[in-house]
């Protein structure tokens, strides 16, 4: 660590701690908190669809550098991991683009649904929650969802003025295993019915280190570097707000497993060719002697940028006959470079407009409902998607979509009866002259949704959820076409698989997903539980199917074929006196391919563990572990991936400091035991292993 970083931290740590941070005095850990992505704002007990909400001190406790990893460890839940600079979360075997990650219930708007190599802009250490919506979540959120949705909660719109006319808080990282240097700082001022919020982050990391298995002490381009700033107002009555936000960040981090040995690759028809074609007629050997290694392995970063405008309002009791009103509206311009030798080898840029709008009616009949509509248009370009004179060059494509949705619910004695329908219309238009190789594609997903929740007793509770859920194709799985080095992967769409390789098409095929949800839920007394179990049979779901490989290099064309998804999870709680508890958790997926066509690839194992808490006075602890089994249910081209364990240990100390305020001293130590972990729900799992050893200390304080 450098004496330049070194001093630029500490001045950071120094600006930011006084003015205070990310949320104010953390909400209240308890089953009351309200899910506000659920249609009525409903306690996590009380909705059919299975939700997690993660606050408060476990999630100033669990935050990562990313947001899959900030999840991972929740029951159902894992992560896709690229290094140290991007994961996506996995919902009971789905990730992007069938999870959706919202801002406030807005889109995110970035280009994380395209590549497991893309970050997604959430900085976790802004955020005051995050909510899972495990299940499907597409008459909610639209196709994007139909695997669940991630809703991240922010503080960026104050909706509330101070009591004492100021309050903030501050959060200060250091951490071992990849030198880790983070703060973090905000503070929201208000005065009658002006609420002003000024908040900002900024988290530097190196390579972080791995056990002596992998070869190497640290993974080589796993690090990372972002800073996010935050200005907004609001306008607050009693009766609600309206209020606006800037936010812009930046970010750079590397790419591990990135090779540009396989340049010359290219198709024929569905094989992959590498070197001259004499060389490639025995190069399914995979053999190291037909590659020629003169060139060293280059690094090579992603450069990200995002500017963001959101305008947030909810008005309560605005008509007769009506509860609430809410709008959410969100303009976004984002770009992120992949740059090697100091040029520009990819350009991703999205400029993207979204907006929101709610209206929650009043009992009619005994049924309350939502009735809303979604509307977002984008320029989106960075696909490899045209050949012209023998150059791969880019596609500006214009994407829209419009959806109407309504959630109607009524109560029947112990037993609240819900149903929901959503119809969407996306359009996506190349902006290219070669429109018969390129053609525009139409889709109307169309989704509807039944379910029930019976409080069988005190306590007790049963939710039955059945779905029917489409999801259009996005513009990558249509359209790709070219190399992506930063996955080794020559990727190929649906449409240009027709246009250019001959093979068969099937863009005009909607994804349709028919899903059971059963959940079981205990929330009083001494021992509480939730477990669910599901089943999903999705017909025409879109995959890349790996063709051809030649040595880490791979052809991938997208797909559509009939797959099933069928698993378990859940945790179980028992509090044995009021300073001490232990629960039991775990999860499992099996995913296929329909008809004996095999394995879905990238399916997370089977995973079983146990925490143990304590408290007393001011001192918590948690101590975790969980065993991750083998994965050998593999897809063609993969290969098994061993299972490993895991032990992590929390404690902090928190004092009280006067009326709402209060500062803690924290440390988070993770693989305690230094395992060697491999994630098969990564792309490039064997180049990026999980981090070894690490402890993070870290200080906050609030007021």
């Amino acid at each position: 660590m450098s004496v330049r970083i070194l001093h630029r931290s500490a001045v950071s740590l120094i600006a930011l701690i006084p003015a205070a941070a990310f949320a104010e005095a953390p909400a209240p850990e308890s089953r009351e908190i309200l899910v506000t992505s659920a249609p009525l704002e409903e306690t996590a007990d009380e909705t059919a669809t299975p939700v997690i909400t993660l606050v408060g001190d476990e999630l100033a406790h669990r935050r990562q550098g990313t947001l899959g990893e900030t999840l991972a460890g929740q029951p159902g839940i894992h992560f896709d991991n690229f290094g140290g600079g991007a994961s996506r979360p996995v919902i009971r075997g789905q990730t992007s683009p069938r999870v959706q990650v919202l801002s406030d219930s807005a889109n995110v708007q970035d280009a994380s649904g395209i590549s497991a190599d893309h970050a997604i802009t959430g900085e976790p250490l802004l955020l005051r929650g995050i909510e899972v919506l495990r299940g499907p979540a597409a008459l909610l959120y639209g196709g994007g969802a139909i695997g669940g949705a991630v809703n991240l909660l922010d503080t960026k719109i104050p909706t509330a003025i101070p009591a004492s006319g100021i309050s903030g808080a501050g959060e200060a990282r250091l951490g071992t295993g990849d030198d880790e240097r983070s703060v973090v700082g905000g503070v929201t001022v208000g005065s009658g019915a002006l609420a002003l919020r000024l908040e900002g982050a900024h988290r530097e990391a190196d390579d972080y280190r791995v056990p002596g298995a992998f070869g190497e002490r640290r993974v080589a381009g796993s690090w990372n570097e972002s800073s996010t700033f935050t200005a907004g107002g609001s306008w607050v009555g009693p009766d609600g707000y309206l209020g606006v936000a800037y936010t812009r960040v930046t970010g750079k981090y590397g790419l591990p497993g990135h090779s540009h040995e396989y340049e010359d690759c290219h198709t024929h028809g569905a094989s992959l060719h590498c070197g001259s074609h004499d060389d490639h007629d025995d190069d399914h050997d995979h053999g190291e002697d037909d590659h020629d290694h003169e060139h060293e392995e280059e690094s090579i970063f992603v450069k990200m940028r995002s500017e963001r405008f959101d305008i947030r309002g909810e008005y309560r009791d605005p008509l007769p006959g009506f509860e609430r009103v809410r709008f959410r509206m969100a303009h976004t311009n984002y770009r992120h470079d992949e740059i090697e030798h100091d040029e520009i080898a990819t350009a991703y840029l999205n400029k993207a407009f979204d907006v929101r709008f709610e209206l929650t009616h009043k009992a009619v009949a005994g049924f309350r409902g939502v009735f809303g509509v979604q509307h977002s248009d984008s320029t989106f370009s960075g696909i490899h998607a045209v050949v012209e004179d023998d150059v791969t060059r880019y596609t500006p494509f214009d994407i829209s979509n419009t959806a109407l949705f309504l959630h109607e619910s009524r109560d029947f004695g112990p037993v609240r009866i819900e149903a929901a329908v959503r119809q969407e219309w996306q359009r996506i238009r190349p902006q290219t002259s070669l429109a018969a190789f390129m053609p525009s594609s139409a889709h109307d997903p169309f989704s509807v949704s039944a379910s029930a929740l019976w409080k069988v007793a005190d306590g007790y509770s049963l939710a039955l959820s059945l779905a029917r859920s489409q999801r259009a194709p996005n513009v990558q799985e249509l359209y790709a076409f070219g190399p992506h080095f930063a996955s080794n992967t020559y990727e190929i769409g649906m449409v240009t698989g027709r246009t250019f390789n001959g093979m068969a098409s099937t863009e005009n095929r909607l994804e349709t997903g028919k899903s059971i949800n059963l959940t079981f839920r205990k929330t009083s007394g001494a021992t509480t539980f939730t477990l669910g179990a599901y089943h999903q049979r999705v017909d025409n779901y879109i995959y890349g199917q790996t063709l051809d490989q030649y040595e880490e290099f791979r052809l991938i064309h997208y797909v559509a074929a009939d797959a099933t998804f069928t698993g378990v999870d859940g945790e179980l709680r028992h509090q044995i006196m009021p300073e001490l508890g232990v629960s039991l958790f775990g999860d499992y997926v099996r995913a296929k391919l329909k008809d004996d066509l095999g394995n879905l690839p990238r399916i997370p194992p089977g995973r079983l563990g146990t925490r143990v808490d304590a408290a007393t006075g001011p001192f918590t602890a948690e101590a975790e572990y969980y065993r991750t089994f083998k994965q050998d249910r593999i897809a063609d081209f993969e290969t098994a991936t061993p299972g490993y364990d895991m032990l992590n240990l929390t404690l902090s100390y928190k004092l009280d400091l006067g009326t709402d305020r209060w500062a803690e001293l924290f440390a988070r130590g993770t693989n305690l035991t230094n395992s060697f972990a491999l994630n098969h729900a990564s792309f490039v799992k064997d180049a990026s292993p999980l981090r070894g050893r690490n402890f993070v200390f870290g200080v906050r304080t609030a007021f």
